[in-house]
């Protein structure tokens, strides 16, 4: 049998190895992600609100999707919707999670009404509606960070992340890379709009499981705040 050239031999070996050498020197930079900041220290909790749940519903101790679907639920079914089938269903499993419907007082018929609407006879219990006056609806809102406001209908479309310890989390800096090198202005992200599929399926979902993915790592004694490992990420696909 004839010996394969010195020549040929280094190119095959330069052809195997460059590929392997180039993936491990991007591995440390790619596989890291930041962590979920927090954009306000004190969310309010929801003590003067009545609930639809036999037990009492808090933010304490949980991970929270908070919204305000107003007067009207029933006329705003799109967001809610969309919160139920991209959020919802996707985290419904993980322990402590909730979503919390703000709603004001006298609205739980329509509440009723809308649950109908989004829910194709789902576990849902881990969906939540609470009721309060208008001015304690505006002063849970006003204990957010946001560059939102409640319409005269106490509604909006933004959506909140609150943390076990009633920080609201998200994001300080949410520029693309490319935004980043041309030197873009910073600009934040405290809340994720419920019409715009595309950022409640991509960003709070990856927000979602940053934040999962740090109180699983804490209950491991293994949470590092300065980075993580994106695998973690895809434990919780």
């Amino acid at each position: 049998m004839n010996k394969m050239p010195l020549k040929t031999v280094l190119v095959l070996c330069v052809l195997f190895f460059l590929p392997v050498f180039f993936l491990l020197m991007l591995y440390p930079s790619t596989h890291n992600y930041n962590p979920l900041d927090v954009v306000e220290d004190q969310v309010g909790e929801l003590s003067v609100f009545n609930s639809n749940s036999e037990t009492q519903v808090q933010l304490n101790d949980h991970i929270s999707i908070l919204g305000f679907l107003g007067n009207e639920p029933v006329q705003n079914a799109i967001a809610a919707s969309n919160l139920k089938e991209l959020v919802y269903d996707k985290f419904k499993g993980f322990k402590t999670f909730q979503i919390v419907i703000v709603l004001p007082k006298g609205s739980e018929a329509k509440a009723a009404q809308l649950q109908k609407e989004i829910n194709n006879y789902d576990d849902m219990r881990f969906w939540h509606y609470v009721f309060g006056e208008p001015n304690d609806i505006k002063s849970l809102f006003n204990s957010l960070k946001s560059e939102e406001s409640l319409d005269d209908n106490l509604f909006t479309d933004h959506i909140f992340i609150v943390d076990k310890e009633l920080k609201q989390r998200g994001r300080l800096d949410d520029r693309e890379d490319n935004e980043k090198e041309s030197g873009t202005i910073v600009y934040p992200l405290y809340s994720y709009d419920c019409i715009e599929v595309a950022e409640i399926k991509n960003k709070m979902s990856d927000d979602l499981r940053i934040l999962f993915t740090e109180y699983r790592q804490k209950r491991k004694g293994t949470f590092d705040s300065s980075s993580r490992r994106a695998d973690d990420l895809k434990e919780i696909n």
